[in-house]
């Protein structure tokens, strides 16, 4: 399936049931809501969708349900996020084999590879394939920051075609705009820099929060690409205390907590995680409730 790389891709949370097997049911009802709210495609396995938790098993099996649920409808991109080259490149294999339509790829994990070591694994695996691939630029939490250098080296690759910018550094939108043009997609992957990367130049939106507010999400993106930034602003300015939790090592259970409230989802993770307790959940609770009770009317951002 030949996609464009443009628009809100949500980052999707894997869901459990209470005997920690994969969650079909309450999956489908989410992943509906991300496509009637009108999402440009959908990663599974990320960060976010509890990637070190999953065998490879679950993996394929959250794959192939996906890819038959979506139909062609939109993209549906794997996470491949491993700790060796062997391990990415049969990744990468297996989700091609079991329909994915492109990788989100992530330097090696656990070990802090060097610039030189970066770019040949991530070589590797973009040769084993040829699905589109988006690289996982995420220093601040994985430690390795693939810079516009590296980049450079990869140039000559056509299946590297973007990347999820999450320095959170927002002027490296236009730092790989400057050097590249068109020949990456940029998308913003940090909830809380979102309308001001799409503004800066970015492409697309990985998106976290979407999961719990896929409508608001889509309609911020779209209100921008339209120019009608005020209206976009004044919903940002209302999500915002919600994509704060987006910027959190309980990033999952806050966006699970989410989900529940909304009717998308439920508060249960995988072990070693637990759900949010104690003064904690009620901080997360009284935010999300907070913002709920004075949730905006959107417009008809979909017939824009």
């Amino acid at each position: 399936m030949k996609f464009e790389w443009k628009g809100v891709f949500p980052a999707v949370t894997t869901k459990f049931t209470a005997d920690d097997e994969l969650d079909f049911e309450a999956f489908d009802i989410n992943l509906n809501a991300q496509i009637e709210a009108g999402v440009d495609g959908i990663i599974l396995a990320g960060s976010l969708g509890e990637a070190s938790t999953l065998t490879q098993e679950d993996k394929d099996a959250l794959l192939k349900h996906t890819v038959a649920k979506i139909a062609g409808r939109i993209p549906t991109l794997m996470n491949v996020a491993e700790s060796t080259t062997k391990l990415a490149v049969a990744a990468a294999i297996s989700a091609r084999d079991n329909g994915a339509d492109g990788l989100m790829l992530l330097p090696p994990m656990r070990y802090t590879s060097d610039d030189h070591e970066t770019v040949l694994f991530l070589r590797t695996v973009a040769q084993a394939t040829d699905l589109p691939i988006i690289l996982y630029n995420n220093p601040a939490d994985y430690k390795i920051w693939i810079s516009p250098d590296m980049f450079r080296q990869l140039e000559d690759l056509p299946t590297i075609q973007a990347v999820k910018e999450s320095t959170r550094d927002i002027s490296n939108v236009t730092r790989m705009k400057n050097a590249f043009g068109n020949r990456f997609a940029v998308f913003t992957g940090v909830d809380t820099l979102g309308m001001e990367s799409i503004l800066m130049g970015a492409d697309g939106w990985v998106a976290g929060l979407v999961c719990a507010f896929p409508r608001e999400t889509v309609a911020i993106y779209r209100l921008i690409k339209a120019g009608r930034i005020q209206e976009a602003l004044e919903i940002y300015r209302w999500f915002l205390p919600v994509l704060e939790l987006d910027v959190s090592t309980k990033l999952v259970q806050n966006i699970k907590l989410a989900e529940s409230l909304t009717g998308l989802g439920n508060e249960i993770v995988r072990l070693p995680r637990l759900p949010l307790q104690g003064t904690e959940r009620e901080r997360i609770l009284n935010i999300l409730n907070t913002a709920l009770a004075v949730r905006p009317e959107l417009p008809d951002y979909l017939n824009l």
